[in-house]
């Protein structure tokens, strides 16, 4: 009977950890195990679009895991921790577009001490002169999938004008509730200096016996831009890169540009080319074939400036 009790009071246990996390609050054992890890921090915050970029990280000889505490899941994400050129670092995937992402990042930031904010993945491209496999680093980011739509009333409601808007902001060094406005996000400045000297960095260019005209190599961009929208226009493409001189085009980078700004927190987005945004090249199938390699070099081009950071300087987010 004794042992009957004690299992009813432990399903009775699991289950008000089960309700407290359902309801978005932070079960007693999980903060316990985030206290427990801040304490070993400051942490570099690695962010992951999804599984295709994040799997290659993982498998990467440059991470090791911790052996005690792996990880933290709370509210459906998985937070590893480990370590990467002796840094230490917390890695989660935040999945497709910006919602998810700002999620995810402002999760990351709010219950990790972190020190930087490192973005990853693949992106397409709007600029002809690179090619696939190429690693960009922007030097802005913006929304661009923040519209204003302005109709005629007085002729059918036809459509009169778009236009762009700028982000509404609630930066954590200003007043609460007293918003500011921004459209291009800066990276870190710091950042951005160490990420210049990756601009030699030898990348591979072949999939198996099938290769790129040309080896992929890591550069310096002006900007990119993101949105919850899948760019597979041409006629886009080439405006967002008239208007706003974009190379990198994703889903996701703004959201953690837009969420570190607020917090104050460096940060710098590294994006692999992966297609023509919206028109292939001469190479056939090229986002099928070179999606893998495009993603490896955005894997190493990352491991590489981790592998240049200072072991103990930046801000420290907690």
């Amino acid at each position: 009977m004794g042992c009957f009790f004690i299992g009813l009071l432990m399903v009775i246990l699991s289950i008000g950890n089960i309700i407290e996390e359902a309801n978005g609050e932070i079960s007693p054992k999980v903060l316990s195990n985030i206290k427990m890890m801040n304490k070993r921090g400051p942490y570099l915050g690695i962010v992951a679009p999804n599984n295709f970029e994040l799997n290659p990280l993982l498998a990467s000889q440059a991470y090791v895991p911790y052996p005690s505490l792996p990880f933290i899941d709370f509210a459906g994400r998985r937070f590893r921790f480990g370590n990467i050129s002796n840094q230490r670092v917390v890695i989660v995937m935040t999945g497709l577009g910006m919602v998810n992402t700002g999620v995810v990042t402002q999760l990351l930031v709010s219950l990790f001490r972190l020190k930087g904010v490192l973005h990853y993945g693949i992106a397409g491209n709007a600029d002809v002169n690179l090619d696939i496999g190429d690693v960009t680093i922007p030097k802005f980011w913006a929304h661009s999938g923040l519209w204003n739509w302005q109709y005629n009333n007085q002729s059918d409601n036809l459509l009169n004008r778009v236009w762009y808007q700028p982000e509404e902001i609630f930066p954590v060094t200003g007043t609460p509730e007293l918003r500011e406005h921004v459209f291009w996000v800066p990276v870190d400045k710091s950042y951005l200096d160490l990420a210049r000297q990756l601009q030699d960095m030898r990348l591979p260019q072949c999939v198996n016996t099938t290769c790129l005209p040309r080896p992929p190599k890591v550069t310096i961009v002006d900007r990119g831009v993101s949105a919850s929208v899948f760019v597979d226009n041409a006629a886009y493409r080439t405006f967002l890169r008239s208007k706003f001189n974009a190379t990198a085009i994703d889903m996701e980078s703004a959201a953690v540009a837009l969420i570190c700004h607020q917090q104050a927190l460096p940060f710098v987005v590294i994006r692999s080319l992966s297609d023509l945004a919206g028109g292939g090249s001469d190479v056939s199938n090229e986002a099928d074939l070179f999606g893998s390699l495009a993603a490896q070099n955005s894997v190493d081009v990352l491991v590489k400036f981790v592998g240049l950071l200072p072991r103990h300087k930046s801000k420290t987010h907690s």
